[in-house]
């Protein structure tokens, strides 16, 4: 997992970007701004982020990010969903690259909200109901 960590620094948020969120897990205080550029179709074409978390967080958002490329909200979304279920014991891990590294975090229910954390961000920031920020007001820094 530390490995997947290290990752975040090859998507710093820097410059600007078509949407934004935050957000925090409510049982360790970890947190994430993430920024999201999409081309024509709504998919994503460059993710940006910094996370302040402990490595499943980390780990967590660097999954989302080295799959992100290409992904519309519904595939996201449609992950967000799945980790729910599957930390519940629900369903199966949901389909996407590398997700299957963080799978020993399911037997850790504290760090459930760190894992869901970026998913979230992710899926808040690509949701038009959720009032999704454009960072051209202002720039994202790292």
């Amino acid at each position: 997992m530390l490995a997947l960590a290290t990752q975040l620094a090859n998507v710093p948020l820097e410059g600007e970007f078509d949407r934004a969120a935050r957000a925090r897990s409510k049982t360790c205080g970890s947190e994430i701004a993430i920024g999201l550029e999409l081309d024509e179709s709504g998919h994503v074409t460059r993710i940006g982020m910094k996370v302040s978390a402990c490595a499943i967080g980390q780990s967590s958002a660097a999954i989302l990010a080295n799959g992100a490329k290409g992904a519309s909200a519904s595939q996201i979304t449609g992950v967000l969903n799945g980790l729910n279920l599957w930390l519940a014991g629900e369903a199966e891990l949901p389909e996407w690259p590398g997700l299957d590294a963080i799978a020993p975090a399911r037997t850790r229910p504290g760090r459930h909200g760190a894992l869901l954390m970026p998913w979230q961000a992710a899926a808040k920031a690509l949701s038009a109901d959720d009032g999704a920020l454009a960072l051209s007001s202002h720039r994202a820094s790292r």
